[in-house]
């Protein structure tokens, strides 16, 4: 099984379990009163004052009108009745996430004497959920390498699950359940219709703890391989978040507040408190059917090597913001030579969709389909221009 291992980030896959010691945390408070008692005092009886004949009214004193009642806005009075749980979005969702139990038999060379090999069996876990057709989305890092994957439903049954199809560059793996089992699917959210701020919900399997439910916000958005260094020929736009993950949620859902899954919890920073990173379900969305119908991703491809717009070419190309992507190599036997770019070019749109990062252009090309005409804006110089490209199948690595 792979890892990525990094001195900052980490994939979210518990390889290996041991119990944690717990302590108490109880702590009792004695409060001391500091009243002081003081001795009773003789009390020296009040002069009665000579009553005084009554003087007659100079003027109709009106009666005071009533208090009238504050009133209460509608937002008011809904701040008021509002008392904030996910309890009956949990109670909904928490059939549909399940635990991944993996195992891969491994040789150990000769030690300490001993002339065969030795078997080793290396176990893992990690977290996924279930989608229609008792398919169960999870991480790729999760059962690579696996030669037994069994899944454990809410319910506490195991099932044997097989791999239906797996994509390393996105991290994502789709699985079948074996039997025919009875499971509830989740419903698949709009990542792209989130905003910064927003509430989401993690469910997991934190360190064997099975179906640890944690909150927060959505902390930000489009994190790319700059931001979270995993591997480098991956396509990145995680979710940040800071609803606690920890190994062992690797694969599971972060949900919306009406309980849809908008993004797969995959990596953490080990540095940091409160910083998880998930898949974008509409990224997901994208693969999915490339992954039921052929068991992995075909891309296309231009042929180049990009990077961001720095500071320094948006001034000298006298462009009025850093979006897009600088074209820094052409293969020689990529579309990109028949289409005409140079090294230089700032590619601004692909085919009508504006390009934001290099990372942008990255995903829409790879995923716009081999042999699709593509319609590009280039900035070359003080020119644009107009370009179109045919995409090929990218090469295997």
């Amino acid at each position: 099984m792979r890892s990525h291992n990094s001195t900052v980030f980490t994939v979210l896959f518990a390889s290996a379990l041991g119990a944690a010691p717990l302590a108490s945390g109880c702590r009792i408070r004695t409060e001391v009163s500091t009243e002081e008692h003081e001795p009773p005092r003789t009390r020296t009886p009040r002069a009665t004052p000579t009553p005084q004949p009554a003087q007659p009214p100079t003027a109709v004193q009106q009666p005071a009108a009533p208090a009238q009642p504050q009133a209460t806005t509608p937002s008011a009075q809904a701040a008021t009745n509002f008392v904030p749980s996910f309890a009956p979005l949990v109670r909904r969702v928490r059939a549909s996430v399940v635990s991944i139990f993996v195992a891969q038999v491994e040789l150990v060379a000769p030690q300490w004497g001993f002339m065969d090999p030795q078997e080793r069996v290396r176990r893992g876990q990690g977290t996924g959920f279930v989608i229609e057709n008792n398919e169960v989305l999870t991480n790729n890092h999760v059962i690579e390498g696996a030669q037994y994957i069994e899944v454990q439903l809410d319910d506490g049954r195991r099932v044997p699950a097989t791999v239906v199809g797996r994509d390393p560059r996105t991290d994502v793996a789709l699985l079948r359940l074996k039997g025919g089992v009875q499971t509830q699917p989740i419903a698949l959210g709009d990542s792209d219709a989130i905003d910064v701020g927003d509430w989401v919900v993690a469910i997991g399997n934190p360190y064997g703890l099975s179906q640890t439910v944690t909150t927060g916000i959505v902390s930000a958005k489009g994190r790319t391989g700059r931001d979270v260094p995993l591997d480098p020929a991956g396509y990145y736009s995680f979710i940040q978040t800071d609803a606690s993950i920890n190994p062992g949620n690797s694969g599971g859902p972060l949900l919306d507040a009406r309980g849809n899954v908008i993004g797969i919890n995959t990596a953490v920073n080990r540095e940091a408190q409160g910083i998880g990173f998930a898949i974008p379900i509409n990224m997901v969305k994208t693969i999915l059917g490339q992954l039921r119908d052929h068991g992995r991703v075909v891309r296309s491809w231009m042929g180049v090597s990009i990077r961001d717009v720095h500071e320094s070419a948006r001034r000298s190309l006298g462009l009025p913001d850093t979006h897009g992507a600088m074209v820094m190599d052409i293969h020689p036997q990529g579309p990109a030579v028949a289409a005409g770019l140079q090294p230089g070019d700032v590619i601004r749109s692909f085919d009508g969709r504006d390009i934001t990062t290099s990372s942008d252009l990255a995903w829409q090309a790879a995923t716009a389909g081999v042999g699709h005409s593509v319609r590009l804006r280039v900035r070359r110089g003080a020119q644009e221009l107009d370009v179109t490209m045919v995409l090929s199948a990218m090469p295997e690595r």
